[in-house]
């Protein structure tokens, strides 16, 4: 019995140290660099790197609050033709990777697209004769990361509004308010920490973004890192710039957690009343429709449409060996990682519940960091040292035994699956642990009482109440590790391609017929936990 808990502490323990290794690794890394390639950087690149990351997070956070909260605002205080369609819809761009719709608008809108054609046709105009927004750009990447990470924001807003007492909103009418008003002075500050979460989850995921901002040649410190790593063989330089982006991401780590310990609400009349629904008549009924129609038109409708339109005239053929090849080595990378994440999820979740304290607590707290840690800064934590553990082996074994072992750590595929699980373990401890609060703690007391050890307790009790919990992070993994794509450029095996690398791919030489057949198959599978959370919003 008394090894049941050892066993458990160790794995946990074990867990969390995968999750600081890339961390630890890519600080240290940084730090023996030298200074030479600071200074290179800091003359040269750094500046841009700072002002373009900084300003993308800024017009990310700005349209992802504009765009989430007016939507969850609207669908859940108000009432208007088509509402109960529209709050589910408006979850459907969560599917979409953002480098998908740059692919989709860029056909779209770029100089040969079909809007700009059309321009000229009808118009009459040359290739000077007009001006158009580019959407290669910085407000293009913005825009593309905004229409895909705003249900963050929409999700958390609606569930706080939807938890508010209508007490207050009826007092703030009965003191002379309209109903914007009072949405201002009272809905809006008391919902404040959710939109504030759902904000920063958007950040993060914009940082971490590779794919749009490297396809649009926007010069971030993701697009840094990965060409520093590449095309420079500069592995000093990645991890210093490695360093500096994880400083942004720990600091708004820790700006998400502050904020969220200190905001604290206490409404006593909550639960008492319902939120009484506005009716929208006329102009704004049709205003209300509009402006929650617009994100999904926008965000999923057009862009399907477009690859689609790209994707029939392509040629790429699905049923061919190398495109089975594509989705077998997409699919088992996202099946293993969800997999591992989900043990992992478990093992940290059922650690905490048994055994409460400082060390507990802090494996959780590391485990949870990964999330704002993007994608480039855990493939050089990870790479870095066991690089140097692999070669340090093979020249002993060289000496020792005159054998080479090569590389048996890096390039592999399980290294590659460590990443992700790193990567997204906050997200299946969110699911697991919002579960185990279902799971009362008597029921471990009469467990105990009935001669069970903690093993048979998970077994035989807690993961038969958690299954729909653990379904829908392993559900939400397996989307994200679709997805991924910076850790999957440089972590990959030699001559092992995922989809989203071989979009990637086809993107970068400018085949966008190519890239739009596996960015479908990248959605479809994205719908799957979509459909899921529309399922819960929809009973809600």
């Amino acid at each position: 019995m008394r090894t049941t808990p050892r066993l458990l502490s160790w794995t946990a323990l074990l867990v969390a140290g995968i999750c600081l290794l890339p961390m630890l690794a890519v600080v240290i890394a940084a730090l023996s660099g030298g200074t030479d390639t600071v200074a290179h950087l800091a003359s040269s690149v750094l500046g841009r790197y700072i002002a373009n990351t900084v300003l993308l997070v800024a017009l990310v956070s700005l349209g992802t609050f504009a765009v989430g909260v007016g939507a969850a605002w609207l669908v859940t205080m108000t009432r208007f033709p088509g509402v109960k369609t529209l709050e589910i819809a408006l979850v459907i761009p969560l599917a979409f990777p953002a480098y998908v719709l740059a692919y989709g608008y860029t056909h779209v809108l770029d100089h040969p697209g079909i809007v700009q054609t059309t321009l000229r046709a009808v118009m009459g105009w040359g290739p000077r004769d007009y001006w158009f927004p580019e959407i290669r750009s910085l407000g293009g990447a913005a825009a593309m990361l905004v229409l895909v990470l705003y249900p963050y924001v929409y999700l958390l807003a609606r569930a706080s509004f939807l938890q508010q007492s209508g007490s207050t909103f009826m007092a703030a009418r009965a003191l002379g308010s309209r109903p914007w008003a009072a949405f201002w002075r009272v809905s809006l500050p008391l919902a404040r920490p959710a939109i504030a979460a759902g904000v920063l989850l958007a950040v993060m995921e914009t940082i971490a973004d590779f794919g749009t901002v490297a396809y649009f040649g926007v010069q971030t410190f993701a697009t840094g890192i990965y060409t520093s790593w590449f095309s420079l063989a500069d592995r000093a330089g990645a991890a210093q710039l490695a360093l500096c982006l994880l400083s942004f991401a720990l600091l708004l780590a820790m700006l998400e957690r502050k904020q969220r310990g200190r905001a604290k609400y206490h409404d006593p009349s909550r639960g008492q009343k319902e939120h009484p629904p506005i009716d929208l008549k006329g102009w704004q009924a049709v205003a209300a429709m509009t402006l929650c129609g617009v994100p999904v038109l926008f965000g999923a409708v057009i862009p399907v449409i477009a690859l689609l339109s790209l994707g029939i005239g392509s040629g790429q053929d699905l049923f061919s060996p190398r495109y089975v090849g594509f989705v077998r080595n997409s699919l088992m990378l996202a099946s293993l990682a969800a997999l591992l994440t989900l043990v992992a999820a478990i093992v940290l979740g059922f650690f905490q519940r048994t055994q409460p304290g400082r060390i507990s607590a802090a494996a959780t707290y590391v485990a949870r960091l990964g999330y704002a840690v993007p994608g480039g800064v855990i493939a050089v934590g990870l790479l870095v040292p066991f690089a140097a553990f692999d070669n340090a082996l093979d020249a002993w074994m060289r000496a020792t035994f005159d054998i080479s072992t090569g590389l048996l750590i890096t390039g592999s595929i399980w290294l590659l699956v460590f990443a992700y699980m790193v990567r997204f373990l906050a997200a299946a401890l969110g699911a697991y642990e919002g579960g185990q609060a279902r799971v009362h703690a008597n029921m471990d007391a009469a467990s105990r009482s009935l001669g069970k050890g903690p093993f048979a307790t998970l077994r035989r009790i807690h993961l038969p109440i958690l299954t729909p919990s653990l379904l829908t992070a392993l559900l939400i993994v397996f989307v994200d590790v679709m997805k991924e794509l910076p850790a999957t450029l440089i972590m990959r095996p030699f001559n092992f391609d995922t989809l989203a690398v071989q979009a990637y791919r086809l993107a970068s030489d400018e085949r966008l017929d190519g890239a739009a057949v596996p960015s479908l198959v990248i959605v479809a599978v994205g719908l799957l936990p979509v459909i899921l959370i529309c399922r819960q919003v929809g009973r809600r």
